[in-house]
């Protein structure tokens, strides 16, 4: 076997697709999950704890001016490239990125003239109270200001085109084969209803932070200063970042609260394939049409063909996603003892798994501004199986006989002998309806009916 030269090294290129080619679609995110956003909460988690301290006079000391306040908070408010490259550096010495954060706030304290609170900054604190509380922050904001907003444009859109499309009959597949017709804008509506009551789970979900040292007793606070309310002073400290409060813990923060959300993000992202799934399924059979992109190429080869790719891309990073949030959500509720660190390694990808979700969304919404509902097709469809209406005419004779008006035992299977196994057409049906024992207003009711007006209530569903 030939053994192959080595090849030159490329440049500093992105491994994941997410900081290369969908970088546009995610880069929200980044400002929040990314190890960049997480540096900048854990500096706001510091300051402001060491304002909440002096704000108590805890230790002789008095509470800062505003203004040395506001300067303080530009660590954080501020924080930008000099302070990446400070703490990467400080990192590779200390090789603990908690601790580089606190020697970055205790060299920018000396600088701004406030090295008598120095030994304030992360009092009394282990790592995950710092940690537990970014984190919160971090992905309470990505998923507030970021994602939310993005599954409400899908949801949005999804509501439109309800309307839009409330009175356009269409076959049902059940099963994949044909069945009681509905509205395609009652279909869309029932994804905006389904994905409406997860939103409402998610957005309510807590995001819960520790402050209570060591291992969760608060035992170094009271060495130093045994008469003061601890477990009080974390509360209000932790509420006051915006945040839920978890007084009873090992040394981390259990990570509850992150699998439930994380659950409740994967179960939409389920509904969310479903969605693109069956538009693809509607493209595939010709009840959408895409609409053309000018410049855009389908098939390599093929001049004709416009790819669903939107859905299809979409259905792809659904599943990704879904596979991270679980293994997420499977990881985070365990520790052993009072502490181990696979919940570290494992929360740095917090951010792959919701940019993946992410991309979906964008995918998504910009797939469905992209198609146009062929109602000629949908119509055709529907005139070709005449015999769903094989439903609505046992039924009737069903209520035709209770009422006394038919003699006809079994309609079900009367209508099955009928129409099972074979296409029955508007003339068969007419003749058929014509010939029933039943009463004069029910058969006008029935030979009224057209596989197109059988559609109940779905265009009122849809609105």
């Amino acid at each position: 076997m030939t053994s192959q030269p080595a090849l030159p090294a490329l440049p500093d290129q992105p491994l994941s697709p997410l900081d290369g080619r969908y970088r546009a679609a995610v880069s929200p995110l980044a400002d929040y999950l990314s190890e960049a956003g997480l540096n900048r909460a854990r500096v706001e988690v510091e300051v402001e704890w060491l304002i909440a301290l002096t704000d108590r006079s805890l230790f002789g000391t008095a509470p800062l001016a505003d203004a040395d306040k506001e300067r303080l908070r530009g660590l954080y408010r501020e924080f930008g490239q000099a302070e990446i490259d400070w703490l990467a550096e400080k990192e590779a010495v200390t090789r603990h990125d908690v601790k580089a954060i606190e020697y970055l706030v205790r060299d920018r304290l000396s600088t701004l003239g406030l090295d008598a609170v120095a030994e304030l900054t992360h009092f009394a604190c282990t790592s995950e109270d710092i940690n537990s509380a970014s984190y919160a922050l971090t992905v309470q904001r990505a998923v507030q200001g970021v994602w939310l907003p993005a599954l409400d444009a899908v949801i949005a859109k999804l509501r439109t085109l309800g309307a839009e499309h409330a009175d356009a009959a269409m076959l049902s597949r059940t099963h994949g084969q044909p069945a009681t017709p509905t509205t395609m804008g009652k279909e869309l509506a029932v994804f905006a209803s389904r994905l409406e009551r997860v939103r409402e789970r998610i957005s309510a979900s807590e995001y819960l932070a520790k402050f209570s040292g060591a291992t969760g007793t608060w035992s170094a606070h009271l060495s130093a200063e045994p008469d003061a309310d601890w477990p009080g002073i974390s509360r209000a400290y932790i509420e006051g970042l915006g945040l839920d409060f978890n007084g009873l813990t090992t040394q981390i923060e259990s990570h509850d609260w992150q699998v439930e959300l994380y659950d409740r993000i994967r179960h939409a992202g389920g509904i969310l394939h479903n969605l693109a799934t069956d538009i693809w399924t509607y493209i595939s059979i010709g009840y959408f049409t895409q609409i053309p992109v000018a410049g855009a190429t389908g098939s390599s080869t093929m001049p004709h063909k416009i790819n669903p790719i939107r859905f299809e891309n979409a259905e792809a990073n659904l599943e990704i996603s879904g596979g991270l949030l679980a293994t997420l959500s499977q990881t985070l509720v365990t520790s052993r003892m009072q502490r181990d660190l696979t919940d570290s390694t494992t929360q740095r990808n917090i951010g792959v798994a919701l940019g993946h979700s992410l991309l979906a969304l964008d995918n998504l919404r910009r797939g469905l501004d992209e198609i146009s509902l062929a109602r000629d097709v949908l119509l055709a469809d529907l005139d070709g199986n005449w015999e769903v209406l094989a439903e609505a005419i046992q039924t009737v004779i069903r209520a035709e006989v209770v009422a006394g008006r038919s003699t006809i035992t079994d309609p079900y299977a009367l209508l099955k002998d009928l129409t099972r196994g074979h296409r029955v057409g508007a003339a068969e049906l007419v003749e058929f309806v014509q010939g029933l024992d039943i009463g004069d207003a029910a058969k006008q009711r029935l030979l009224a009916l057209t596989p197109a007006t059988y559609t109940g209530l779905a265009e009122r569903l849809a609105r």
